[in-house]
């Protein structure tokens, strides 16, 4: 491949709802810069962008993918990225890679969820935007209500470049506002485009929106206004000067229009992209932090400068190994060459650099700052690492990662794969940190979590095709805990007889409840040696060991306190083992009699939702058993603080979004362990007790 230099670069991100169109629009947009031979179709599984068997078997991105085209002597890297929520964390680390968003709305159904998410952090990171309203040959699909739906989602005056010739499917074309022509293209795909006069139904329509998109531009230059107010007009060099300033600042929001699968009016944006799109480093130095000193230090987007690079994907393979995704910030790279992890403070050597090329990768003889491209097989480093020369240290901050929302128990399905399970998640988490995987050892669940349903059924899918093994699913077990209410003594004994020396063992017991969370405590009140010394351990240990199954449903006991006041022993059959038993026989008598009781973890809630859903969340909160703390307002949206029990929102993920036709979102952390309300005890217990006999 040729080389490029950052200021050749074009780096591109295609983002919005899933279904929306961005895959079919990043397969026009490289067949129509000649780097495809064909255009390429999700439909016909033909897709440069999705082509992992997920991927191809849901016709929807699970993870960002990567192609790049030369146009116009510019090296242009596309991101498509998934549009699903289940899968945007990926959507949300590309973010830092890219130097504008393609936001990708579709014509029937305007702004929808997770473009609505996506925009506050591009506001955040101030990465320029445009729109591309896809689908314009649908039957209702509307390019009025479809920008209207812009300017309410995002208060921002959409800056209309095109207006659309025809509509549903009667759509023929666009009418380029700048140039004032109409641009008229055929529906078999091939792009190529009929330059014809504005339609005389259109002229104006025309007139009107070509003034707003000037005075739009204008509005952003201070010298242009005054050139505007006295010519009451700009000249196409000034448009094309004062453009790409106004998008690299965030100033405009350009609006293009067209049909993505049928590559109609797809080029004006592709030459939008090569015009406007800024060159890397247009937002100054990046930010790091010497390792050492911890003080903090900046690069320029600058080949001249030490190498250093921001890892934001990781790919795993069974087979060609890891694949590290990353974005250089400073300097170049060349095959063959060590770099510094500054997160790990580990060494790295690799081989070839690459250029990902869809499920491809061509090698590179150097790579420059900018530029987003791939190494194979490093050991350590992980998505969110900073990659830099060792001589010249720093490290970058990534996003923090999203929490994960849903937790699912799994087990392997051939029994004794369990340890090929766990190696291939450790893998599959490498390359996707949103997952989490712990045992529960209160349980004996393996619990894996991640951004939703749909999310871990692709990692349970991905596990048998890279890895060859199986899990099956199902909720987590609720961690009940038991405790007493009230104090109670007992006796414990232990007496066994078998000939030879015999076990002999007896104490006293007293129970009593202790505050929430305040553990396990012993105390030893044996006077006058009834119990000697060297045997309270044993007795301390009996207890520890009783407290791991409960009376009531086999569950761990917690928050008691016990004190030994008496006992009896013998010369010669009494003994360490004696003891123990005879503490957990104690402790199960005293227990008994101390009314135990069920203890339930209590979560704490963060909802957010759309304002129109607030009273729905209310309702469903108070349904399970929880209670509303507040509410804030965020705009459109609404948090709702809330706490409820654990074993009431298990699957609260897959019900919220139901409830919010997928606009929600929540977290959840566990805060506090609360008696269970005795009938839902009783049939705890009840299970639990029929569980144990079968």
């Amino acid at each position: 491949m040729k080389k490029f230099e950052t200021k050749d670069l074009r780096n591109v991100g295609l983002i919005g709802h899933g279904q929306c169109g961005k895959t079919s629009l990043g397969e026009a947009l490289l067949f129509n810069a000649g780097a495809t031979n064909r255009l390429g179709s999700v439909d016909q599984e033909s897709s440069n962008f999705d082509w992992e068997p997920e991927e191809i078997r849901r016709k929807s991105s699970v993870s960002v993918s990567f192609a790049s085209a030369e146009y116009h002597k510019r090296k242009i890297n596309i991101l498509d990225t998934p549009g699903d929520g289940n899968f945007i964390a990926d959507t949300r680390n590309a973010l830092q890679a890219i130097d504008a968003a393609i936001l990708v709305v579709n014509a029937l159904d305007g702004v929808q969820v997770v473009t609505e998410k996506l925009w506050g952090l591009l506001e955040e990171l101030k990465v320029p935007r445009a729109i591309y309203v896809n689908r314009m040959d649908r039957e209702r699909s509307s390019f009025t209500n479809a920008v209207k739906d812009i300017h309410e989602c995002f208060g921002v005056r959409p800056l209309l470049m095109q207006l659309p010739i025809g509509h549903e499917a009667g759509f023929k074309g666009v009418v380029d506002l700048i140039a004032q022509k109409a641009l008229l293209y055929p529906t078999d795909g091939s792009g190529k485009v009929t330059v014809a006069d504005v339609p005389a139904e259109l002229a104006d329509q025309v007139a009107e929106a070509r003034r707003e998109l000037i005075e739009g531009i204008a509005e952003t230059n201070e010298e242009l206004m005054e050139k505007y107010f006295a010519e009451e007009d700009l000249s196409l060099e000034d448009i094309k000067a004062a453009l790409p300033k106004a998008f690299a600042s965030c100033s405009v929001l350009p609006v293009f229009c067209g049909v993505a699968t049928k590559n109609m009016a797809v080029q004006p944006l592709l030459d939008f992209i090569v015009e406007a799109v800024p060159a890397p480093g247009f937002r100054g130095d990046t930010v790091g932090i010497d390792p050492e000193s911890k003080e903090e230090v900046s690069r320029p987007f600058s080949a001249e400068e030490p190498f250093s690079a921001l890892v934001f994907k990781t790919v795993a393979d069974p087979f060609s190994g890891k694949l590290t995704v990353f974005r250089i910030l400073s300097g170049s790279l060349t095959p063959d060459s060590t770099f510094l992890n500054s997160t790990l403070d580990v060494k790295e050597r690799f081989g070839a650099v690459l250029s990902i090329q869809g499920k491809k990768q061509e090698p590179l003889e150097v790579a420059y700052a900018g530029d987003i491209v791939a190494v194979a097989k490093l050991k350590d480093t992980r998505t969110g690492d900073t990659l830099c020369d060792p001589k010249a240290p720093i490290r970058y901050s990534a996003l923090p990662p999203l929490r994960p929302s849903v937790t699912f128990a799994l087990r392997a399905k051939v029994k004794g794969e369990e340890d090929k399970v766990i190696t291939g998640l450790n893998r599959l988490i490498e390359e996707d940190p949103t997952l989490v995987l712990r045992p529960d050892e209160s349980t004996g669940d393996i619990l894996l979590s991640g951004m939703g349903q749909v999310h871990i059924e692709v990692v349970r899918e991905r596990l048998k095709r890279k890895f060859g093994t199986e899990v099956e699913l199902g909720l987590p077990t609720v961690p009940y805990r038991e405790t007493v209410k009230k104090k109670a003594e007992a006796e414990g004994k232990h007496k066994k007889q078998t000939g030879g020396r015999g076990q002999f063992g007896v104490c006293i017991l007293e129970i009593s409840p202790q505050e929430r969370s305040a553990g396990y405590e012993f105390v030893n009140d044996v006077f006058g040696g009834a119990i000697p010394r060297q045997f309270i351990p044993a007795v301390d240990k009996g207890c520890q060991e009783a407290m791991l199954k409960g009376p009531l449903a086999g569950s761990p006991v917690v928050d008691v306190k016990i004190r030994c006041l008496d006992g009896k022993y013998h010369d010669v059959d009494s003994s360490e083992m004696a003891f123990k038993l005879a503490g957990m026989n104690g402790f199960r008598a005293a227990m008994e009699k101390a009314d135990p009781v069920l203890l339930e973890p209590i979560m704490s809630l963060e909802i957010t939702v759309p304002s129109e859903n607030m009273g729905d969340v209310y309702g469903d909160i108070s349904s399970r058993r929880g209670r509303v703390l507040g509410s804030e307002s965020r705009g459109k949206f609404t948090v709702v603080k809330a706490e409820a029990p654990y074993a009431e929102v298990l699957s609260y993920a897959t019900d919220l979004t139901a409830m919010t036709s997928g606009r929600g979102e929540f977290t959840m952390e566990m805060i506090r362990y609360s008696e269970v309300p005795s009938q839902i005890a009783a049939k705890i217990i009840e299970k639990a007790q029929v569980a144990k006999t079968e």
